[in-house]
């Protein structure tokens, strides 16, 4: 009895510490977690190898964090959601950071390799010096359709074997008929095989060989171009003695001349320079700024006015077939918006689409949906409507049957009428419950990149500009064709400055405007 009063007044034991008294179970999570290591370390070599230290970071911070979770019993909780962080910090939190990072570089079409990557690729470029030595060939090929080649030198007798990407074999004698289960092509072969022969390499460096295309039947050793000399940080042309400096990210020599391709480098701030200091950029950019930001609060406007006009007539118990018509209203929304948007294109067509036809039979002609601006954004906005209204009809729907009915028939004894109700006692509250959801949609439509695009792909085109954009572009399928649709190559550092330039506006509205629906919340609780 006593041990009992001593263990009550000293209060609850700690939970044990959780240990695995499986040893089984203990050696399946040992293995599993040294294979990925194992895969992690190989991953990172080959990253840090092509000079992508930042994912090599992430992927090595992934790993230590897997290993401490699955490896300590206090962090036991973890383990369920393990695989989640790790997923969690490589294709969210990794790709945000190097989007901003590529925002300071000159990343795009002829600098998307690092540093590494190009000198290799340089490196690897042969050339045939003046004069150098031809060699008679004798072809083999295997019953795998792969190429060996008998090479022998008329003038000192050298005769050698060469492969593709293998290092050339010293040989004696004459071509045999048979070369380790490659079989002698005959002379009416070799002509068959020749275009093969000529686009391969055979050998490895420093010894290259390649089939001459002008002298049949001859072959020549290839050179190395470029070396790189990491003492002096330089490029050296063994053909012409040049030497290559990075600049920029291109390797330039004295005389300007420069090879190709590039690396990527951080530039600084000069994209965002670009983006507000040039002309041709900053008036696209301001333009297709203020039609997005029309865009967003008129899709938002529009839809949560139809919406909301559609859930207070629905908003009547006796209407007969109400179920039925609420269903049916949300066929738009249960409709993809790239099947959709191809409809009412069609729809609006001037030559045979239904709507423009019914427009021009009552008016007399059809508005240029396509090739006039003005029609152009008024066509995007209706097929917004058309898209977005089911989506508010029903956050409405669920909203108003929320509201205290108390608070109507309160208004109703001092003499309120609908119009009044609605203004100062439904909106009021439904800004509490739709104000958050009127900002997401906001930022949605701020970044709503398939209705533009299907639509006119951002057209008409805009004059006068150097950079590909039309007069119904938003700001995100503006970046998109900088970045990958210019058509004069792709510019991902100048797209990635434009996509932080989106998010650091996108922050500010949605601040301001989560202020408002705070506000409109205090004005709320004084109903």
């Amino acid at each position: 009895m006593s041990s009992v009063v001593v263990a009550k007044a000293g209060g609850a034991k700690a939970p044990p510490r959780r240990s695995i008294s499986n040893p089984l179970a203990l050696i399946l999570r040992l293995v599993i977690l040294a294979l990925l290591d194992a895969g992690a370390i190989w991953l990172m070599y080959n990253l840090l190898r092509d000079g992508a230290y930042a994912l090599a970071i992430v992927i090595g911070a992934v790993t230590l964090l897997l290993n401490a979770i699955y490896l300590r019993s206090e962090l036991y909780p973890l383990q369920w959601i393990g695989p989640s962080l790790a997923l969690l910090g490589v294709f969210v939190i990794y790709p945000i950071f190097s989007t901003v990072y590529t925002a300071f570089t000159n990343y795009g079409d002829g600098h998307l390799l690092t540093k590494q990557m190009v000198i290799r690729q340089l490196e690897r470029e042969m050339y045939l010096p003046e004069g150098a030595p031809l060699f008679e060939w004798t072809a083999y090929l295997s019953p795998q359709g792969e190429y060996l080649l008998w090479l022998e030198s008329p003038e000192t007798g050298e005769k050698f074997i060469a492969r593709p990407g293998k290092p050339v074999e010293p040989a004696e004698g004459e071509p045999p008929a048979e070369i380790d289960g490659f079989r002698q092509l005959s002379r009416a072969e070799r002509l068959r095989h020749t275009q093969n022969l000529v686009a391969l390499e055979f050998g490895q460096p420093p010894r290259v060989f390649r089939v001459s295309e002008r002298q049949i039947g001859r072959a020549a050793e290839y050179e190395q171009r470029y070396t790189y000399d990491s003492s002096q940080d330089v490029l050296i042309d063994n053909a012409t003695g040049k030497i290559y400096r990075p600049i920029r990210g291109t390797f330039t020599a004295d005389d300007g001349s420069t090879l190709r391709p590039g690396f990527r480098v951080v530039i600084g701030l000069d994209n965002f320079q670009r983006l507000l200091t040039n002309p041709a950029l900053r008036g696209p950019f301001v333009s297709v700024f203020i039609w997005t930001v029309i865009f967003a609060a008129a899709s938002v406007f529009i839809t949560f006015a139809l919406g909301l006009f559609l859930a207070i007539m629905f908003d009547v118990p006796e209407m007969p077939m109400r179920k039925l018509l609420r269903s049916l209203l949300l066929i738009p929304y249960a409709i993809p918006a790239f099947i959709s948007v191809p409809i009412w294109v069609g729809l609006l067509n001037p030559q045979y689409g239904v709507v423009s036809n019914m427009i021009a039979g009552i008016f007399g002609s059809a508005p240029p949906w396509f090739s006039d601006p003005f029609w152009a954004k008024i066509g995007i906005l209706l097929i917004q409507l058309w898209l977005g209204f089911p989506y508010m009809f029903v956050i409405s729907t669920g909203a108003l049957q929320a509201l205290p009915s108390d608070v109507y028939e309160a208004a109703e004894i001092d003499g309120a009428g609908p119009i009044q109700a609605f203004w100062n006692i439904t909106l009021p509250l439904l800004m509490i419950t739709m104000g958050p959801l009127l900002v997401a949609s906001f930022a949605f439509n701020f970044n709503n990149f398939v209705v533009i695009e299907l639509f006119n792909r951002g057209g008409p085109p805009m004059s006068g500009t150097i950079s590909p954009v039309g007069h119904t572009d938003i700001l995100v399928t503006y970046t998109y064709r900088i970045a990958f649709a210019s058509g004069r190559g792709a510019d991902l550092g100048y797209a990635a400055a434009i996509t932080v330039a989106i998010f650091l506006i996108l922050v500010i509205i949605t601040y301001f405007q989560f202020r408002y629906t705070h506000m409109l919340e205090e004005r709320s609780e004084n109903v």
